[in-house]
Parts: structure tokens; sequence; C-alpha cells
């Protein structure tokens, strides 16, 4: 059972976006990858598990394997591999809290106040994404449900930037201080590489 910390905040609830392609990670499910003996999407589960009502794991690939994390599974409802967008979409669309924040299957060294930060960072907003150094994260971010209708119509129109979908519906970025807090296992090298850069 986890336990969850006096941040939790029971308005949210967090969204594992797991359903890409894997392209760069030679055709693999990358939240399935194993990392430090788990599989990637674990790690980021134990981070973001705490913080928020309820996570649901985004996938189109080996339903299976994520429903054994106990969380909801939900595949794109928009059609074809739309990538993270069409993700989001179908969460805001099964969500029962008012804000979903999204994170990336692939960043297992989530900040342990992720959806703090985005919270109190997002002010009067209906979205915000994380920052760090200077760059953006869109991935990573919060969106008010109330969005669901605007994006459905951006796919719609075939638009599938996702930074440029958080900045019409009204999005902020949102600075964070950690530079390893966002570090992604993109392809087999980031594997070599980052498995033992950061530690536990």
């Amino acid at each position: 059972m986890v336990h969850k910390s006096y941040n939790t905040n029971e308005k949210v609830t967090g969204v594992i976006l797991a359903g890409g392609k894997g392209s760069r990670m030679n055709g693999e499910d990358k939240g399935l990858v194993n990392f430090r003996g788990e599989p990637l999407y674990r790690h980021v589960l134990a981070r973001l598990q705490p913080q928020v009502a309820e996570v649901i794991l985004s996938a189109n690939r080996n339903g299976e394997c994520y429903q054994k994390s106990g969380c909801r599974v939900l595949t794109d409802s928009f059609p074809g591999f739309a990538g993270p967008l069409a993700g989001m979409l179908a969460a805001l669309q099964h969500i029962t809290t008012d804000w979903a924040v999204f994170a990336s299957c692939d960043t297992p060294f989530l900040p342990p106040d992720l959806v703090a930060q985005l919270w109190n960072g997002k002010s009067d907003a209906k979205a915000a994404w994380a920052c760090s150094n200077g760059r953006d994260h869109p991935t990573h971010a919060i969106i008010h449900r109330d969005r669901v209708e605007m994006l459905e119509q951006y796919l719609q129109r075939g638009d599938r930037k996702l930074m440029f979908f958080l900045k019409e519906a009204g999005g902020v970025a949102v600075d964070f201080d950690d530079p390893d807090a966002f570090i992604n296992i993109n392809t087999p090298e980031d594997l070599l590489v980052k498995r033992s850069r950061i530690p536990d």
C-alpha cells in the first residue's frame, strides 16, 4: 500500500504517458524497458503516486503488463498515434478530478514535489508546464479538464505540437531548480549512460 505524503493534492489525477511507438528505443515499449531492475514506468509511478489522488496509465500497447500496476489503463481515443496530446485527451476525458498532471514514462528521476510546484506555479492559469535550465518539458504539465474540447479541436485540425497547445490553452511555464529532475531515457545508449549517472 502506498502512503500518501503531506503534499498530496486530492484535486489532481496523475497520468503517466506511455503510449508512444518507442521509435528511438528500437520499437520497444519505453515504459517497460528495464532500468535499475524495474520497468521505467514503475520508477515514475513510485514518485508520482504519493502526490495525487489517483494515477492513470496512458498506454497503447501491452495493456496487460501495465494493468499489473493496479492503475487504470487508458488507450488513445484519438486515432493514429497522434503523440502525447492524444494520451492527454483520453485522460482528460476520463478523470474524475478537475485537474490532471502528466508525466512521461521515461523520466525516472521525477521531482517528489512535481504536483505541488506545478499547482502553486500555475496561479490562475488553466495549464502549466515544467521548465528547468531554460528548457521546457511540456510532457510534464498540469491541465484543467475544461480544456478537453479545445484539445480535441486542436487535434482534429491536424495540430500535434504539445507546446503550441499548452500556450493556446493559456498555460504558463513553472521553473524547477533540479537540473536532473527531467532527465529522460530515450535510447538504448541512454540506458547505459544514465543508469549510473544519478544515485537512487
